[in-house]
């Protein structure tokens, strides 16, 4: 008999539950039992590692909206060891290009609307191998019966399973490494703040290239034998009829989609008794939205997290959702924090300073870039560039971000991106983004912008476009005669902020 890696989750539940449904699929209403799913997985790592020759290690870069498939070659990374490389398909091609270069991938696979990027990126020549999506979607017809067991490597914890790009202050993306044991410790850590077991059913409207839509509760999912559905796009009308439908227990999203859930007509009618509690991430939810859902018998559970961390750190009950508004919770049961001051002293409490945060579900470090692990690991603590304070009850409240990211939808962007690639047009002589409100998006980008030449903000909105993905393009364009500068000669943020 063959012996189980204790990483490969699928097939435990595929002898536990063979027959229950694991994951679905709204747009096709296809789904995938347990048993069924296991053998696909282990079809997927016969070909992966005898017919393509991928080893251990080796990175797959994938470029799919949320699918069975995306689902299936997770659960095989999980047998083989080789590593998922989700990609965002909003980057632009050169975007994707620089991901390429600095992952260097073995295998490529894309959906067809999306392997134009790939084309267009002149990395992706090194891949020693690409599959079509139709090769993949042939691998996982569930009525192949062929390579239904597997045998592979042994596997250890701090072996990687995912390399999960998030960007950096320097507005390149950094991989961070996301291995086994930070899988598992991060399920533990979910489990135990929320209510998740084999009973559980949710709907994933998160993209796939973020560790939001995998680790929030995907994971935790496929780990503790829960339903999910999955949707390939956002649409507030479907959700809030499949959250009905699939009697859900447990739905995460960010503000920004629960507002045009709530906005939306069938809103008023509509009723979820089965639904535990939302889980809120990405940006604080406003008290009116908290209680619009309330009054619907919803609780809100707001939290916070990291993609080299966790992602899910800390908890807000939802009893204490307005009595500790504006709070991201306490840290979850395996995670330890400190709070300290630029010399690296822990402050008092209600004194502001930067999240430090350590456990088995700190990543290992970034990859290609040891330089950027030394700078966030010190002992094991991982510095989060996050100010935050604790108050006398032990509930941790951001107080601001050390780096100057915003976030615009619950994706992140970083200013010195968006103004590298402002500055590549002729006519721009310096340029400054900062993120400000927005009814609809929580952040948007706001640009300031000396020029050369005449310009207007379409025409630089259209540049942007060639270079950066939508969510990046500065929603709001001025044009100003200099940028303030402080003592240092550095742009002040803090007037661009005070002015808008």
């Amino acid at each position: 008999m063959k012996v189980q890696p204790q990483t490969d989750w699928v097939e435990k539940w595929a002898v536990y539950s063979p027959h229950k449904t694991a994951v679905s699929e709204y747009e096709t209403d296809r789904s995938l039992t347990w048993i069924q799913l296991n053998s696909i997985a282990n079809r997927l790592a016969n070909q992966l590692t005898v017919i393509s020759g991928l080893r251990k290690g080796d990175r797959v870069a994938v470029l799919a909206d949320n699918c069975l498939e995306y689902v299936a070659l997770f659960s095989a990374m999980q047998k083989t060891g080789c590593v998922l490389v989700p990609l965002n398909y909003r980057l632009a091609a050169p975007e994707i290009d620089h991901l390429l270069k600095d992952s260097a991938p073995s295998l490529l696979i894309a959906q067809d609307h999306y392997r134009h990027l790939f084309d267009q990126a002149p990395a992706s020549r090194e891949a020693k191998c690409s599959w079509s999506w139709s090769h993949l979607e042939e691998i996982c017809n569930p009525d192949r019966t062929d390579d239904a067991v597997y045998n592979g490597p042994d596997l250890e914890p701090d072996d990687p399973v995912f390399l999960l790009f998030t960007a950096g202050t320097t507005g390149f993306p950094k991989g961070a490494i996301y291995t086994h044991k930070m899988l598992f410790w991060n399920s533990i850590n979910t489990a135990m703040s929320l209510i998740v077991n084999a009973e559980s059913r949710t709907v994933n409207v998160m993209p796939p290239f973020h560790t939001g839509g995998w680790n929030v509760l995907t994971t935790p999912f496929l780990h503790h034998g829960g339903s999910t559905c999955l949707m390939r796009k956002f649409e507030p009308r479907a959700v809030l009829g499949l959250l009905q439908k699939e009697r859900v227990t447990i739905f995460m999203a960010v503000p920004t989609m629960l507002k045009m859930m709530a906005d939306h007509p069938d809103f008023a009618s509509a009723a979820f008794p089965d639904l535990l509690y939302l889980i809120v991430g990405g940006e604080a939810m406003p008290v009116p939205l908290i209680e619009q859902w309330q009054n619907k018998g919803v609780p809100v559970r707001q939290g916070y997290g990291m993609t080299e961390v966790g992602p899910n750190l800390t908890s807000l009950h939802q009893d204490d959702a307005i009595r500790k508004i504006g709070s991201i919770g306490r840290p979850n049961f395996y995670v330890q924090t400190r709070i300290v001051d630029e010399s690296g002293k822990d402050v008092d409490a209600d004194e502001p300073g930067e999240l430090l945060l350590k456990g088995p579900m700190v990543t290992p470090g970034y990859w290609n870039k040891p330089e950027a692990t030394q700078e966030a690991i010190e002992d094991g603590w991982f510095h989060t560039g996050d100010m935050v304070r604790c108050d006398s009850e032990g509930y941790l409240y951001v107080v601001d971000r050390i780096k100057n990211m915003f976030i615009s939808g619950g994706e992140n962007v970083y200013p010195v991106e968006v103004e590298r690639a402002i500055l590549k047009h002729p006519g721009v002589s310096e340029v400054a983004v900062v993120g400000v409100s927005d009814d609809k998006w929580g952040e948007v980008g706001k640009a300031f912008i000396v020029s050369r030449t005449k310009l207007t903000a379409e025409q630089v909105r259209d540049h942007c476009k060639m270079h950066l993905a939508r969510f990046k393009i500065p929603k709001i364009v001025v044009f100003v005669e200099e940028l303030p500068k402080n003592d240092a000669g550095k742009i002040d943020r803090k007037t661009l902020k005070l002015q808008s």
